[in-house]
């Protein structure tokens, strides 16, 4: 299925796409909202949030929020789309920058494989929570995967858990979880990107993933933790010392 990643750089075209079938596909983004709702706090901060799906969701929970793009259409798109909220602040966030705060929890849904410095990215976000805050990062899995689809939504890597513990540890961050999820997901990636070649976007294939494959995997998943997926999952937080 097509990989939901929030683009940043590449082609700006199959960027709109790809973020048009993430709005597409609700129930994949209701089990990926659940991965961060824990973690919330009173404040939290969404880097790279892209048209704000994932944001509306968690709003449910929290009173407040912080939504971040550096997309300068995409900021304005989320300043419409939330100018009734009195809670969100929709501002400008590079990454990596020196900027600090006192947020609650930081959120990254697939952000970091497209930045050159990841690490960078990583100790940005650190400095962005305050001590005992968490860290909710989602990543594409497994460099096998990289295609096609993956270059052109401007994508530097994907990660395995190992590689993912490399950089959180490198970026003084401790690991509370650390998964794949989306087991199924990662097969039809694979097959649809690398094998057929195929670009991501709305259409009967992200309607069919949506339905069935994602919450079958899902209630596969809710029992175990599959050796393989789709994407990695990793809660992190700030230590209380720094």
């Amino acid at each position: 299925m097509p990989d939901p990643n929030a683009a940043i750089l590449g082609d700006q075209g199959i960027q709109s796409e790809v973020l048009e079938g993430l709005a597409m596909a609700k129930n994949h983004r209701k089990w990926f909202v659940a991965f961060a709702t824990p973690y919330l706090g009173d404040d939290p901060i969404e880097v790279s949030a892209g048209l704000g799906d994932y944001a509306a969701e968690w709003l449910e929970h929290t009173s407040r929020m912080t939504l971040t793009e550096a997309d300068a259409g995409r900021i304005v798109a989320l300043k419409e789309r939330f100018a009734d909220h009195p809670g969100v602040t929709v501002r400008e966030l590079l990454l990596p920058s020196e900027v600090s705060g006192e947020h609650s929890a930081a959120i990254s849904y697939n952000v970091l494989e497209h930045i050159d410095d990841d690490i960078g990215g990583l100790r940005t976000m650190r400095s962005l929570v305050r001590p005992g805050g968490h860290l909710v990062i989602v990543v594409p899995a497994f460099p096998f995967a990289m295609g096609p689809a993956d270059i052109a939504t401007g994508h530097v890597r994907r990660y395995t858990k190992k590689t993912m513990r490399e950089a959180l540890g490198a970026a003084d961050l401790e690991i509370v979880k650390l998964h794949y999820a989306n087991s199924l997901g990662l097969i039809g990636y694979y097959v649809s990107t690398c094998l057929l070649k195929q670009m991501p976007g709305p259409g009967p294939m992200v309607k069919f993933y949506d339905t069935t494959v994602a919450p079958l995997t899902r209630l596969m998943e809710r029992g175990f933790r599959p050796p393989f997926g789709q994407s990695v999952i990793a809660i992190a937080r700030r230590p209380l010392e720094s």
